[in-house]
């Protein structure tokens, strides 16, 4: 039986269309284009299929997760964007899931205003990396093919 890649789908959440164009201080002058280029690259080189998806609209949102918990993807990488803070909708679609999910941030939302410190995704995630910008997606993209790996 042949061995096929895992799936990760990385979702970009409201207003990270943005990236390169919003609030350089805060996130830097990466583009999402560029984003989901080294996201794919890192897939190849770590040996998974690196599927990205970002929206403005909540129930588009959604309902990516829900194609992807009927595809079957092996994890999720997720940056909600301000749907990270209140979106129950976007936290009931995750739960949903039953892979794991990684969340990620490009700022530090621990050190930003207060109503940023809360997370309705982070109690379904594995993990949340924050503050890293470009590389906060990287960081994640290693952790869900190492917890794949089982290592």
């Amino acid at each position: 039986m042949k061995k096929t890649k895992k799936r990760i789908l990385v979702l970009h959440g409201v207003n990270l269309n943005m990236f390169g164009k919003r609030d350089p201080a805060q996130y830097g002058t990466v583009t999402l284009d560029e984003i989901n280029g080294r996201l794919k690259d890192l897939g190849k080189e770590l040996g998974c299929t690196v599927e990205t998806f970002q929206t403005n609209f909540e129930g588009a949102i959604c309902e990516r997760i829900h194609q992807a918990h009927l595809e079957n993807v092996d994890a999720v990488l997720i940056n909600a964007g301000a749907w990270t803070h209140y979106s129950i909708a976007l936290r009931d679609a995750l739960a949903i899931l039953e892979v794991p999910i990684i969340e990620v941030h490009m700022s530090n939302i621990h050190a930003r205003e207060e109503f940023r410190h809360y997370s309705v995704v982070a109690p379904l995630a594995k993990a949340q990396i924050a503050g890293f910008g470009l590389q906060s997606y990287l960081l994640g993209l290693r952790a869900a093919v190492e917890l794949l790996n089982g290592t």
